[in-house]
């Protein structure tokens, strides 16, 4: 599964619009950053979603973690090797210690894509390039319609500060406005004022700005907000919200992007933007139930935590997304079986097959010809196969071609070759072979 994720990633889809990073480079952040890290390097970083860390101890004593995502050990990496200029894609594995749902695509172990970029540049060009490059999968990937939401940290603790929320209060009330998705407002109401002892005049107050979301007009009207407009962080934020989307305006992906206030993204380590993409509806004809996987991408600016890692305190400007692999399979899949589509299983492209038997030699023969010439071909592993065992590996499998050997053939030097499809039989001079099958693979 990971493996025609990556690859479907790395042929089709156009990371940055441009490069990537140099091959050595890439190779040696995979490398560094492993499945397991210290307790230290995660503790702190993920707010409320701590809990979700699966926590480890060795034989040595010491307190070790599950890594619960790609970008903390990244960072670590960032600052370890005083990189200060780097773009990188990463898969692998992450951990969480959470109530697993397999039919909406939420696993305890699964697969992430992470696209980052981390350097010192004009604002909001990278952000654009990320938003550019989920609107991108999403749209090859043809899931259906799509959503991604965009937000600010610095609007949020913006609106927080002229809500009323005190200082201290405003990741945990962030973390609970982030529900809002899954839940609706009185819910997250309650959260705020019965168990985070929120007021209920600033609970209000913020119910009055998470329920907006638009686009520039949307932007346009906080800006000239009578409150938000005497924010320093919240004036900060807008202006450069109007900025992102003048960017994606050039992009030409507006259609598919929201300013939504409601989004907050419950991680700490994000400074400014933010982003998350949601499939709006999973709806086919054979299924009644709507497939819901919730978000399926999501990301955003992670401005300080490289100088969290850096003995000096040095920070790096990062931006990032990460792609939830595992949740977009569910959905294929789902698909797959709802219509009953038979999928490929292999990628060869001819079974070398025998109509009599004692034509092993010979088959051994034909098949090194087509892998000496590149051809992607199999062989059943039995001495002395039945044709129609032969054939009907084929259509199981999805294999779209078979050379059949007989002693007839033989004596014609020619191969029968049969499409598997239509069930249509041509024989081919075996000297013309490789390119008929090139031709006829060509086509499919």
């Amino acid at each position: 599964m990971a493996c025609c994720v990556r690859v479907w990633l790395m042929l089709h889809v156009n990371w940055s619009c441009g490069h990537v990073l140099a091959e050595l480079s890439s190779l040696k952040v995979l490398n560094c950053l492993g499945v397991g890290s210290m307790l230290e390097t995660l503790t702190g970083k993920y707010g409320e979603d701590s809990k979700l860390i699966y926590d480890l101890k060795d034989q040595g004593g010491e307190l070790l973690s599950l890594r619960y995502d790609l970008t903390v050990p990244f960072a670590r990496y960032l600052a370890m090797n005083k990189i200060t200029n780097i773009k990188r894609y990463h898969i692998a594995k992450v951990y969480r210690r959470d109530n697993p749902a397999m039919t909406r695509g939420r696993y305890r172990e699964f697969y992430q894509c992470d696209f980052d970029i981390a350097g010192q540049f004009d604002p909001m060009i990278p952000d654009a390039e990320c938003l550019k490059i989920v609107h991108e999968i999403l749209s090859d990937l043809q899931l259906g319609d799509f959503l991604i939401k965009v937000n600010d940290r610095r609007i949020l603790d913006g609106m927080f500060a002229v809500c009323g929320v005190p200082d201290s209060k405003f990741r945990t009330i962030c973390s609970s406005v982030d529900k809002l998705d899954k839940v609706p407002w009185e819910e997250v109401k309650n959260e705020m004022v019965g168990e985070k002892g929120l007021s209920p005049e600033a609970a209000d107050r913020i119910g009055e700005y998470v329920q907006l979301h638009g686009g520039l007009d949307l932007i346009e009207q906080l800006l000239q907000d009578p409150k938000l407009s005497q924010n320093k962080l919240a004036k900060e934020g807008l202006g450069d919200m109007k900025l992102l989307f003048e960017y994606l305006t050039l992009f030409g992906i507006t259609g598919k992007i929201s300013f939504d206030l409601s989004l907050a993204r419950g991680l700490d380590y994000y400074t400014g933007v933010i982003y998350e993409a949601v499939l709006l509806q999973q709806q086919n004809d054979h299924v009644e139930d709507p497939v819901s996987v919730g978000s399926v991408a999501g990301g955003g600016r992670y401005d300080g935590l490289v100088g969290m890692f850096d003995p000096k305190g040095r920070k790096v400007p990062c931006v990032g997304v990460s792609i939830g692999i595992e949740r977009i399979f569910s959905i294929l899949e789902q698909r797959v079986e709802a219509s009953e589509e038979k999928i490929r299983t292999t990628e060869t492209q001819v079974l070398v097959a025998s109509a009599q038997k004692k034509l092993l030699e010979e088959r051994l023969k034909l098949i090194s010809e087509l892998w000496d010439a590149g051809i992607k071909a199999e062989i059943l592993y039995k001495k002395n196969p039945k044709l129609l065992n032969q054939l009907q590996y084929c259509e199981e499998t999805g294999i779209p071609l078979v050379a059949i050997v007989g002693e007839q053939e033989l004596k014609d030097g020619v191969v029968k070759l049969r499409d598997v499809a239509t069930r249509e039989e041509v024989n081919i001079r075996r000297e013309n072979l490789i390119e008929e099958i090139r031709m006829r693979t060509s086509q499919l």
